[in-house]
């Protein structure tokens, strides 16, 4: 089938302009203006935006957080409906398991036939041990150039020590997979929260109390300082404070390859959530934890400066009444986590381009183009242009609602942006051609997304000089 999309505002990351799009099958094989082609469909977009379709490199549909588990590829059309063509998904390697044989099992019985929404996968790294750092070296065969270490989560099976981290990050600089850390002391959050619970303060606003920005700050610098011993770049996953983006940009401005994203709700909520009454405050319980209103104002400059350079979802399905109730007693048993996966475009536009915060073309930097670099998927997704898979969100500015769960496709009981305003709409959306929204609506079937298999040596290594002898930059 072939496709014209005429007179639309083309947007990318680097400019914009009136043009059309010509697509034949999965692919985009012409932009330009005034282009006349005998085609099966043609679609007037005059006074729309068109984008590429974004990328969310921060997403969980497979975790587990004591014996819970979140939704999963069955809802991937939340994704779709809010412009995101692309995921990828962190899966958590199974005991007595490699990272790849764990996550070709998982896409067979619970992503295959069920994704619609492409999709490509990071490897978890839970036992760490010489065979599986061995393992790292040939993931890239595989279609995986990603792996990723939990600093966090002390006595869960997905908790890595210094050790692990440091093995990671050398046994993959040569072969170009980048190594995410989620960045937070295990230790000293362990102490806190038992300080916490001996108090009595249970309730989920201690969620914040227990995982104070220091811990944040304190393991983003020890990973960034292991990954200049190790002489290979690294990413720090879902940044929440102004003093951690700090740390990052510092480092990086001195040689350092690191790099690092937020999430939107990192921008848009913060700490006083969690003391919503009647539990309603056990729906914002993430980590690290939300922070201050100044701290959303730096991350929003930081994004705008490129000091960080993605802005993620972190999306985590977990219900309110059945799920997160099971911390009612003690907010140490709330599954940690929220959705978000379909609200990204429209926060990102309401509440940064139309307040001026970022332009159009910084919008689709941090929602598509960067990180599909950064997981080495720029030779197919992230960009509108001539070769690339034609993954193309028709956006309407001239559309208000209200941000409401009753309309989430992302199959839990609540959305942390509820009554929020949102300026514009997703029209219609294409998934390598194939229309899977049409009017705002999904109109797709399960099993229309595809794996792809991700490049080595992303966006990290681009530039990699090599680092001066180990110097600590640490501020604290």
């Amino acid at each position: 089938m072939s496709l014209l999309i005429k007179n639309g505002t083309i947007v990318t990351a680097i400019d914009e302009y009136v043009g059309d799009i010509l697509i034949e099958g999965e692919k985009i094989v012409a932009v330009g203006q005034n282009l006349n082609y005998p085609v099966s469909k043609v679609i007037d977009a005059m006074g729309k935006y068109v984008l590429p379709g974004g990328v969310d490199q921060h997403v969980h549909y497979s975790f587990d957080f004591k014996g819970e588990k979140v939704r999963g590829f069955e809802t991937s059309n939340a994704a779709i409906a809010g412009g995101t063509t692309t995921v990828i998904e962190f899966v958590n390697q199974e005991a007595g398991k490699g990272i790849a044989e764990t996550i070709f099992e998982y896409d067979k019985k619970e992503v295959s036939k069920l994704a619609m929404v492409d999709y490509s996968y990071h490897g978890v790294i839970c036992e760490p041990t010489d065979k599986v750092f061995a393992e790292i070296s040939n993931l890239p065969d595989k279609g995986i150039s990603t792996v990723k270490i939990f600093m966090a989560y002390k006595g869960l099976p997905f908790h890595s020590d210094d050790a692990a981290l440091f093995k990671a990050l050398k046994a993959s600089k040569d072969s170009g997979v980048t190594v995410m850390v989620h960045a937070e002391n295990a230790d000293v959050i362990d102490i806190l929260q038992k300080e916490c619970v001996a108090k009595g303060q249970k309730a989920p606003y201690y969620h914040a109390v227990s995982r104070p920005m220091l811990v944040e700050i304190e393991a983003t610098q020890r990973a960034i300082n292991l990954a200049a011993l190790a002489e290979a770049p690294i990413y720090i996953v879902h940044v929440t404070a102004k003093e951690v983006m700090e740390v990052i940009r510092d480092a990086n401005n001195s040689g350092i390859k690191v790099y690092g994203e937020t999430c939107t709700h990192y921008l848009m909520l913060d700490k006083e959530d969690l003391a919503k009454p009647n539990f309603e405050g056990a729906k914002y319980v993430c980590s690290p934890a939300l922070r201050s209103e100044a701290d959303r104002k730096a991350l929003w400059e930081a994004i705008n400066h490129g000091w960080l350079n993605s802005v993620s979802s972190d999306h985590c399905g977990f219900d309110w009444k059945n799920q997160k109730h099971m911390g009612v007693n003690d907010f140490t048993d709330i599954p940690n986590g929220s959705p978000g996966v379909e609200n990204r475009l429209g926060i990102l536009w309401t509440y940064g381009v139309n307040t001026g915060k970022i332009s159009r073309q910084r919008l689709v930097d941090l929602f598509a183009t960067t990180p599909a670099k950064i997981n080495g998927l720029s030779h197919r997704k992230g960009h509108i242009g001539v070769g690339m898979d034609a993954d193309i969100v028709i956006y309407n500015p001239n559309h208000e609602s209200i941000i409401t769960n009753e309309t989430s496709l992302h199959g839990v009981d609540f959305n942390i942006y509820e009554g929020f305003k949102q300026e514009g709409k997703v029209d219609k959306v294409f998934l390598r051609g194939k229309m899977m929204i049409e009017d705002g609506k999904f109109i797709g079937q399960e099993g229309d997304g595809q794996f792809i298999p991700q490049n080595a040596f992303g966006l990290c290594f681009e530039d990699i000089k090599k680092v001066k002898k180990f110097e600590s930059v640490s501020k604290i």
